[in-house]
Parts: C-alpha cells; structure tokens; sequence
C-alpha cells in the first residue's frame, strides 16, 4: 500500500513513523513543510492512504491558520481528486473545530473540505477530533501544558499555575496511534467523525501534583501506581523529558558488621523491594510477623532458611542457591531467619507485602533456635 504522512515532522507524525516501521509497512512517503508542491503533487498522486496530520497549532501570524490548516487541506483533496484513486484518508482534527476562535475555524473549515471531498469522489474519510494529545517527544511550551511540565519538573524548574481546577482532557499519543492502525486495518465507510479514546478527565493542578510525585518518589522512594490508565501514560512522558544525566540515581545504603541493607522501591498498595547481602556465616532476620508476609529470592550465594512455628514449635529448614529462581516464601506465625552457609558473600532480593510502618512494624525479634 502507497502510504503518504503529511506533517510526517510533527508530534504525531513521528510516532506515526515508527509504528508503520515496526508493522514493516513500506512504500511509506513522509512530508514535511519543506517538502515541494511537486513533492506533494508526485506523493498524494499515488496515495492510497493518506494521514493528513498537517497543520499549524500556534503560528506568529494567525492568517497561517487558514494558510495551512484549510488551504493546504484544499490542495490535498484537490491533487487527491484529480488522481482518482479514491485514497482513504485520515485528518487529525481537533475539538476545538466546535470553538469560535481562528484555529477551530481553520480546523473546521478543513473538515468541511475533506466531508465535501469525500462525499464528491466517494473516498473514505475519517476525520478525528483530538483533544490535548500528549506523550514522549511533544515540545514543552508548544504541544502541550503536560509536555511544557514535564520539562519543568525534570529540570528542577518552577511551574506556572494560574488556575490548578482548569480542566484538562487529555489523550496519550499511542491512544491515537493505535486509532489510526485500527483505520489502516479497516477503513471506514463514506466519511465519518470518531473520537479517539480513551480521553482522560483531569485538571491543570492534579496533573502538575502528579508529575511532581514522581520527581520526589526517587527521594521517598513510593512509587505511584504507574501501570495503568492516565498515570501509567504520564509517566512514561516524564520520564521522556528527563535529561541523560537523571537517568540514573543513587539509594541509600545501610551497611554494619553483618553485610548491606537497600531499599529500592516502594508502593502505596502492594509493599516494597529491597535487597540485602550477608557474608559468609551471617545470619539475618531472627523475627516473625503476625500478618506481614516477605518473598525472599537468592542472586548470589548459598543460603539456608530456618523456620519455627510459634505456637506449634515446628520446626521446617529451606537451602536455595544463586541460580536456582527459588523464591523462599515468609509465614505469619513462623519466626525465620536466612544464613549464608557459602563461602562468597549472600546476595538477596526481597519483597514484602507493605511498607515498612515504624509505628507498627509487625516485626518481633525471636530466635529460630532458642
């Protein structure tokens, strides 16, 4: 399939771009705002699909508005008409095309054109009305208010809030990809009007407040819950506007006789991980917990965990080694501990089930041997 990307340069475009090369789609033409009228004339001649993303969102001059959102939409349908091949076409509008101001009317008037394209030659059009994409690689102080504080969180920046309870509704940029693979597979028919979904309900202060925790979760290390929906997706575009040198961070270390302690991360929901060494004849642990539960996962060394049941007095004895992805599993009412038995120092990764709580920590020194 001749695929053309008008705008192909842009925000969306270039996300565009690498989606169609991961699919290994060729015969794809990319234009740009420097590419030629004969540039365009020779890609949309052949088209026969066509992302027409193109378009001017805050131009020094705003006649460029109609210059480039509606008049070169004219011209699009006009070459694409005059080559006959019905092309699908797929137009990045906005909602603001429902607003009376100079780029909802130049949006606007291009819907218009590219309805009156469609319904005159039969081509397939979708025209998608998009609303506040954002997402890694969109410039700060020009796409977006999410990418302009991504940028300012990352870089230690103050962030200027006129009204925090503004609304935002916002949609992630591979949302919007994964709308327009959908249309690739299936195109539509006649010319329709979709929105693309899912779109986020938030405001100016709650996106601000969030993009901030996760510049202070490397200091208290508590993580939000970044795996899903609006958050899972700011995350990703904070992370994008971090510079090389913030790649990286440091944890603190605490470190006595018996070998290393390291927290690395922690959630609000579902515990924490840490890691620990021990030399070699080391124990560590000698406690239990009333409802606390721990998965213990050996990367280095030989170790041997001794258990003993409260209540009971059972006793039951585990020895895992780096290598074997054992994981050894902590049971409320048992008093554990873990001693390295080899003869290179104990590397160990751990997990448990909540935050360590100073006040309540559910952990009662006792001996697995009396």
């Amino acid at each position: 399939m001749s695929i053309v990307i008008t705008g192909s340069s842009g925000f969306i475009g270039r996300h565009l771009q690498w989606r169609l090369r991961e699919l290994a789609q060729n015969g794809v033409t990319c234009l740009t705002h420097d590419s030629s009228d004969a540039d365009v004339v020779a890609a949309l001649s052949q088209a026969r699909f066509v992302f027409h993303l193109a378009g001017a969102n805050r131009p020094e001059d705003p006649a460029e508005f109609t210059r480039t959102n509606a008049g070169f939409t004219s011209r699009v349908c006009d070459v694409l008409a005059a080559a006959g091949h019905r092309a699908v076409v797929v137009f990045a509008s906005s909602t603001q095309a429902a607003l009376d101001n100079p780029y909802g009317r130049s949006k606007l008037a291009a819907e218009e054109r590219l309805r009156a394209h469609g319904e005159a030659t039969g081509s397939p059009v979708a025209l998608l009305r998009l609303t506040n994409v954002f997402g890694k690689w969109a410039r700060p102080f020009y796409n977006s208010a999410v990418a302009t504080f991504c940028h300012q969180v990352a870089n230690g920046l103050p962030l200027t809030i006129h009204d925090p309870t503004s609304p935002l509704r916002l949609v992630y940029v591979d949302d919007v990809i994964d709308a327009f693979m959908a249309l690739l597979r299936s195109p539509p028919l006649g010319v329709v009007q979709l929105q693309v979904g899912p779109e986020y309900a938030s405001s100016v202060g709650e996106v601000a407040a969030t993009l901030q925790g996760f510049a202070q979760s490397r200091t208290s290390l508590i993580s939000p819950p970044v795996g899903t929906g609006l958050t899972r997706a700011l995350y990703a575009t904070y992370l994008s506007h971090l510079p090389p040198h913030q790649f990286a961070y440091a944890l603190p270390r605490h470190g006595d006789a018996r070998g290393e302690f390291v927290e690395m991360l922690k959630t609000p929901d579902c515990g924490q991980f840490s890691y620990f060494t021990a030399h070699p004849g080391v124990t560590r642990g000698g406690h239990y917990h009333h409802t606390k539960s721990e998965k213990f996962l050996v990367l280095q060394g030989t170790a041997r965990f001794g258990f003993r049941q409260l209540d009971t007095g059972a006793t039951a004895e585990i020895i895992t080694r780096g290598g074997e992805a054992k994981v050894v599993e902590t049971i409320p009412g048992w008093t554990h501990d873990i001693t390295n038995i080899g003869d290179d120092d104990l590397i160990v990764m751990l997990w448990a089930n909540e935050i360590f709580d100073r006040a309540r920590p559910d952990t009662v020194a006792m001996k697995v041997v009396p």
